[in-house]
């Protein structure tokens, strides 16, 4: 293992100095930032901002002497809020004083003036010049950490006015940046090495983590880099969700705590000013399940918003070019969520399931398959100064890499409108982000673009389950221009572990598909057994559901009546019945067993298995009538879903087969029964 550990240890030394080579004096050594942190509660940006200036360098020396002086300015003038009046006192007795602090701007309309406010500092009401707030519009919405050079006057006639005043406001931010440097500087670097340092930048370290999650890494990233970008991330807690859109990007702003007004959000009427997506490049949601707008058209206004970029406000129609960015937790496993619901359940029950919202999603990021963070998940290595970063990003926001696949691919056919400009939209991102001066091969684009394909396929199987089919064209894949050959991209949760298994079940083991409690299509599995007694008939897993109890009773009076034109074999009077029912997807059980009841209790009887695979769709009445099945089509995409290869279905719903697309009729075999007797023979395959 040794040679393999020195290996690595020496590529990462390399890539140290080149990155300190190329990019001199704007990369900075991200262990650095958490020897400082601690003590000083800002973001990763102003710290960075300040190592930047100080100790950006490899030379060992001068960083503890940089690191020094970044200390000592974040003791002496960084405001922490328990100091705040000890500050003031200081900026009162010297007259003059330096501080770092985070300041927000309002319009005092009845004095005609700008006003701050200090967040640390606590003080309200200070008076700004208007120059700052043309160059620094940020001020206005949400804020922006600043080095300030206060002074204080109290003037005797003058006792309504704030005797704090400043003097000089300079944002902690990159004054500028010359793209050119960048795409020129990745030239000299090979596309894993890139990633790294992407990542590197970020804080963690590349080398602890797979190829995947390394993918997953930059996604976080994309909507960074690209406009208009919506994307979600649920998963489990501790993994770094939020981490990026806080501390990483000093252009992107995190919605705690979820409750918003649309007022805040988009547009406030009264007061005539854009809300945050007009002044950030990224809103990021935390805690989705709180998401909640005071507003009722709130929720219309973001998916409005989502889709086009606009939104309306009284008269007037706003444009913004802020993505949105939605992260939360899953607090049950995947594969659960998977079989009994769907992956947008963590929602809020307004959201979670309105299909429309969902549509405008363009990826869904696993979280499931990011590993927690642990502290060697931290890198101690070179990376980019993330103020630095952040205005590459925001540089790259103003190009498109969307139509680099048409180079070399065209999509496929289940890919509707929506579905292409989603794709297009992550394939630009991923590709300004690892390829930045625009030149790749094909194999480079065919990654991005399989990575891209997967996670608008993961909002479209969740939408499948939502809304029925609507959105059943889910089978995504592209075609190489050149050969024409064809290759489809499937979601890897999606995989195994079907309800329905393959192979030959127990005789008695039924499944059936229908309509439970609450309204949705679930799959049922029924279990009969059949033992020596009196004709007794025992029902369990039904609780006190009144008309689930019904239409098993009316299978067993059926059974009971006519189980000499189904078989001699069958003795009613000497053998008692145990049946029991699983709701496999917790819907809420169904009212329609009778006629997979029926076939369950025969086969236990004759002691033959049901056909392999089989779901049983109807329902019958006490007297033998077959209802006919509503909603097929939606019904067998449950079954397909399920895992089933053969469908039983009523012949009263022949003439509904004609609802079912073409594609979904292929993976399964239907067959047909006029009565319930028929259903039976069918099912056990018995001519």
């Amino acid at each position: 293992m040794e040679p393999v550990e020195e290996q690595g240890l020496s590529d990462a030394v390399q890539l140290d100095r080149k990155l300190n080579d190329v990019f001199a004096g704007r990369v900075v050594r991200k262990d650095l930032t958490k020897l400082i942190k601690e003590g000083a509660n800002v973001p990763v940006y102003v710290l960075e901002y300040l190592l930047g200036m100080y100790a950006a360098t490899d030379d060992e020396e001068s960083i503890q002497e940089g690191v020094k002086r970044v200390k000592k300015i974040l003791s002496e003038n960084f405001v922490r809020p328990d100091e705040a009046e000890k500050i003031k006192s200081r900026i009162r007795e010297v007259g003059q004083y330096s501080v770092i602090d985070k300041i927000t701007v309002k319009l005092n309309q009845k004095k005609d003036y700008y006003e701050a406010e200090f967040s640390n500092l606590g003080l309200k009401g200070v008076p700004i010049s208007a120059n700052y707030i043309k160059e620094y519009d940020k001020l206005l919405a949400g804020g922006i950490w600043c080095m300030l050079k206060m002074s204080y006057y109290y003037d005797e006639e003058q006792r309504d006015m704030n005797p704090f005043s400043i003097d000089n406001l300079k944002p902690i931010q990159m004054p500028n940046m010359d793209i050119n440097e960048v795409l020129e500087g990745r030239k000299k670097f090979t596309k894993e090495e890139w990633i790294d340092v992407l990542i590197r930048s970020t804080g963690m370290e590349p080398t602890q983590l797979d190829d995947r999650v390394k993918w997953h890494l930059l996604l976080r990233l994309v909507p960074l880099v690209e406009n208009n970008y919506n994307m979600c991330e649920l998963g489990p807690r501790g993994t770094g969700k939020s981490h990026v859109y806080k501390e990483i990007s000093p252009n992107s702003v995190l919605v705690s705590g979820g409750q918003t007004t649309v007022a805040n959000l988009f547009y406030n009427m009264s007061s005539r000013q854009v809300g945050l997506v007009g002044m950030w490049d990224t809103v990021a949601f935390d805690e989705v399940a709180g998401i909640k707008f005071k507003d009722k058209d709130g929720i219309q206004i973001m998916k409005d918003f989502m889709a086009s970029g606009s939104f309306s406000r009284g008269k007037e129609e706003k444009t913004a070019s802020a993505s949105m960015v939605f992260v939360g937790n899953i607090n049950q496993s995947v594969d659960s969520l998977i079989k009994t619901s769907h992956l947008f359940a963590p929602f809020p029950e307004e959201m979670a399931n309105d299909s429309a919202f969902f549509d405008r999603m363009h990826y869904y990021l696993p979280g499931w398959e990011i590993p927690k963070m642990r502290p060697d998940f931290f890198t101690d290595k070179y990376g980019f100064i993330v103020d630095y970063m952040a205005e590459y990003f925001r540089e790259m926001r103003k190009r498109s890499f969307g139509d680099s696949i048409d180079r070399f691919y065209k999509l496929g056919n289940n890919l509707n409108q929506r579905d292409v400009i989603a794709v297009r939209k992550t394939v630009s991102g991923l590709v300004k982000l690892i390829y930045p001066n625009d030149e790749y091969t094909q194999e480079d684009i065919e990654e991005v673009l399989q990575y891209a394909l997967e996670g608008r396929r993961r909002v479209k199987e969740q939408l499948k389950k939502i809304g029925g089919m609507e959105f059943y064209d889910v089978m995504f894949s592209y075609i190489d221009k050149e050969s024409l050959e064809e290759e489809h991209v499937s979601v890897p949760e999606q995989g195994g572990g079907k309800l329905i298994p393959e192979g030959m079940g127990k005789p008695g083991h039924v499944y059936t598909i229908g309509y439970g409690e609450s309204g949705m299509i679930g799959v049922f599995k029924l279990e009969n057994q059949v033992v020596s007694g009196s004709g007794k008939f025992e029902k369990s897993g039904v609780g006190t559901n009144r008309d689930v109890k019904e239409s098993l009773d009316t299978a067993f009076r059926y059974f009971t009546s006519n189980s000499k034109s189904i078989s001699g074999t069958i003795g009613v009077k000497t053998k008692d019945y145990l049946m029991h029912v699983t709701d496999l997807q917790g819907i809420g059980l169904t009212n329609q067993l009778a006629i997979a009841e029926l076939i369950g209790l025969c086969s236990g009887a004759m002691e033959k298995p049901v056909q392999e695979s089989l779901v049983v769709l109807g329902n019958m009445t006490v007297g033998g009538t077959i209802s006919k099945v509503e909603n097929l089509a939606n019904v067998l995409q449950v079954c397909v879903d399920s895992g089933a290869k053969r469908v039983l279905i009523p012949a009263s719903s022949v003439g509904d087969l004609q609802t079912v697309p073409p594609d979904l009729l292929i993976k399964v075999t239907p067959m047909f029964y006029s009565d319930p007797v028929d259903s039976v023979f069918k099912a056990l395959g018995v001519s």
